[in-house]
């Protein structure tokens, strides 16, 4: 089911933000974690990751828009899912939520004055933030600062666990950390008073009872020993060495205050975030390959001149983004535009079936031993679907609003990919032809639709398709129905694999067939006797002849 990104809030003040760069584009895999974008708000340029995998289906803000906080930024679904419910939607939520931003607005206007007068100069009240779309309170997970630090705009405070992840949260704003709102592990509502930051020595007793006031959780007291453990680890802090081919080491905040409590120098880590750069879980897992030989070295003489080998270099992405357009044939156009009719209209379901080809290889073999005559694989099945189709009526159908049109004669569509995309030339009556009039039709045509000679006749009338991708090395895929036909069989590779014969593992060559259904003209079981007949036909192609 597709899912709906909204405008997070990445600040305390944001009430709307600006894509700067989108890092997924249509079509993309997104995987948990992934970073979808870089979104300004009013305060600094953040990276905005998702909290789901999928297909990323649609962008509501494109680079460089600015939208209110909660308007329809991204879809995230299934391939070819229909989003279009969620974004007409999401455009109706944007416009209710820029309305109320509006209102409350001018709301909160003259209060919001009062209360930013009535602080002391400098003094910055930092509350909860909501940093993901679906957040309602946030838990502190760690403090990275403890009261009475300096914290330094762009510093990370805490790693606070939303309802999908936990994430790093970055200071606005500098001077010192006065007041902790919320402890290690206590949970409170987005806009809960988080900190105080300000000018040393502010008196922020009547600020923090005030806030208490508006259903803040009791914080815990944190222990002596918490403490001294705290003040331990910040006392054990190194200071980072560059990079050993002088290019910038890729690293989150997070990482690299970890890294530098707990003595670890960022070019010895590997980085497994996007260009190599390194994250938390890269930090906590990090065990130093070198402890042995360091204590080993610590009673040797030190050599000036040294062979250890450079760590390797991250790649920084560097070029000229490059684009072509190509502007669509009416070929491509009409293709684009008919199977998505299909697909959007139709409801497919796809059965697959795989076929033993021992005795199909050896009878072609025997018949391409005769003098002038030449089968593919391709001509046999199509052969095949042709006799099944007349013992499977109900597959040669087609569907109307006020009824169902079973054909009883055979017209099958063979695809071919010519330099502009792909044509279905149609062999009429197959069922009546042998395979090597089968084989010489279709090399006729394909010919011919190659060259652009096929006549608009001989590409109507099909009753079914076959598709096949064999020669591609390809072994299995789904095709989408070529209507009006209710069904198209997609072919895959030969492929040489063991199998079991009589209790025996011995060497065989299957093929795997792909049945793509209309589910309105199509039953389940209907297509699977369709398809159990033709592995009949096709494992045995003798039966052909009966």
């Amino acid at each position: 089911m597709a899912i709906k990104i909204t405008m997070p809030r990445l600040s305390d003040t944001m009430t709307e933000g600006t894509v700067a760069t989108w890092l997924k584009k249509v079509g993309d895999k997104v995987s948990e974690g992934d970073i979808l974008a870089e979104i300004e708000t009013d305060k600094a340029t953040m990276e905005f990751e998702s909290f789901n995998e999928g297909t990323l289906l649609y962008i509501g803000i494109p680079e460089g828009e600015t939208a209110p906080v909660d308007s329809l930024l991204a879809i995230i679904g299934k391939e070819g899912e229909d989003i279009s419910s969620l974004i007409s939607g999401g455009a109706e939520t944007a416009d209710a939520t820029s309305a109320a931003t509006e209102e409350k607005k001018e709301e909160v206007a003259a209060p919001t004055a009062t209360t930013i007068t009535s602080l002391p100069k400098g003094l910055v009240v930092v509350t909860m933030p909501r940093l993901s779309d679906t957040m309602t309170e946030g838990t502190v997970a760690t403090w990275l600062k403890k009261v009475g630090d300096k914290v330094s705009e762009g510093d990370i405070l805490a790693e606070i666990e939303t309802d999908k992840a936990t994430m790093e949260f970055e200071s606005f704003n500098e001077g010192t950390l006065l007041y902790v709102g919320i402890e290690e592990g206590n949970t409170a509502p987005v806009d809960s008073l988080l900190a105080i930051i300000g000018p040393a020595g502010t008196d922020i007793s009547g600020i923090a009872a005030n806030h208490k006031t508006g259903g803040t959780p009791q914080t815990a007291p944190v222990s002596t020993e918490e403490k001294a453990v705290k003040t331990e680890k910040a006392t054990e802090a190194i200071v980072q060495e560059g990079s050993t081919d002088g290019q910038r080491i890729l690293a989150s905040p997070l990482a690299k205050k970890i890294a530098s409590d707990k003595g670890i120098q960022l070019n010895q880590v590997k980085g497994s975030g996007e260009n190599g750069r390194i994250v938390k879980s890269d930090i906590e897992n990090f065990t130093p390959a070198s402890v042995a030989p360091q204590a080993a070295a610590a009673n040797t003489p030190v050599k000036t001149e040294t062979n250890s080998t450079p760590a390797a270099k991250v790649f920084v992405p560097a070029g000229e983004v490059f684009t072509e357009e190509i502007k669509n044939s009416q070929m491509r156009k009409i293709i684009a535009k008919r199977l998505a009719e299909s697909l959007f209209t139709a409801p497919h379901y796809n059965l697959v079936i795989e076929v033993n080809m021992d005795d199909a290889m050896k009878s072609r073999a025997i018949i391409n031993s005769i003098p002038d005559t030449k089968v593919s694989f391709n001509d046999m099945v199509i052969k095949a679907c042709a006799l099944a189709l007349k013992k499977h009526p109900k597959i040669n159908s087609q569907w109307r609003e006020d009824a169902i049109i079973i054909n009883h004669h055979v017209n099958i569509g063979v695809a071919v990919a010519v330099e502009d995309g792909l044509v279905v030339p149609v062999l009429r009556f197959t069922d009546a032809m042998s395979l090597s009039q089968i084989g010489g039709n279709v090399r006729d045509l394909a010919t011919r639709a190659k060259n652009k000679k096929l006549l608009p006749t001989e590409m109507e009338g099909s009753t079914f398709t076959v598709s096949n991708l064999g020669m591609f090395g390809i072994t299995e895929f789904n095709s989408i129905i070529n209507q009006p036909n209710s069904a198209i069989l997609s072919v895959g590779a030969i492929v040489e694999k063991p199998v079991v014969k009589n209790g025996q593992i011995v060497v065989g060559n299957t093929m795997m067939l792909s049945l793509a259904c209309d589910h309105r003209t199509i039953d389940g079981a209907t297509g699977a006797q369709f398809l159990q007949t033709l592995k009949q036909y096709i494992e045995n192609p003798v039966t052909m002849l009966a």
